[in-house]
């Protein structure tokens, strides 16, 4: 649907605002974020890609950095040229990414604490009695016994110390009890 007659105004130019100042900062704020942060803290925004990326010793393609030799073709030593490699200047950056590299890879599965409590309640209320544990109050999502057994024995497998010590506490109360 069109605009009324009228409604529109004229736009003025702004000569207060710096143009070349606008222009690099919308340029700089469409990049992408770089997610490593060695990278990021190394990149030069005045710089391209590659520049950059030769600088940090790391490559743009994988392909040209390693090309793959073909043997139908035998150059004498003679006519094989090397390309003068182009200088690492922060040779840093590759020597954090390897150091991260190296270490070991953390353990990212673990359980939510509802689910360690609820163990704990049951195992701690019942022992073995599957069945009881199903008829209990707190199993809020109506589990049944073989769910319940399937629950702790997750639980025992994730964390065999904490069980362990766990086991021991309720048979030191038992015999304080007795």
């Amino acid at each position: 649907m069109p605009k009324a007659k009228g409604k529109t105004r004229r736009q003025k130019y702004g000569y207060n605002i710096n143009r070349k100042r606008l222009n690099r900062n919308a340029r700089r704020k469409a990049a992408p974020r770089i997610e490593c942060s060695h990278i990021r803290h190394a990149w030069d925004h005045t710089k391209s890609v590659r520049q950059n990326l030769a600088e940090m010793g790391l490559a743009t393609d994988p392909n040209k950095a390693v090309p793959l030799r073909k043997r139908k073709v035998k150059a004498m030593e003679v006519d094989m040229e090397e390309r003068p490699k182009e200088l690492v200047r922060k040779p840093y950056v590759l020597n954090d990414l390897e150091a991260e590299a190296s270490l070991p890879e953390k353990k990212g599965n673990t359980l939510s604490q509802d689910l360690i409590d609820y163990v704990r309640y049951m195992v701690e209320n019942y022992g073995e009695d599957y069945k009881a544990m199903a008829r209990d109050e707190k199993n809020y999502y109506q589990d049944t016994p073989k769910q319940i057994r399937n629950k702790i024995n997750v639980y025992k497998r994730f964390y065999p110390a904490e069980w362990q010590a766990f086991l021991d506490s309720l048979q030191k109360n038992k015999m304080e009890v007795e």
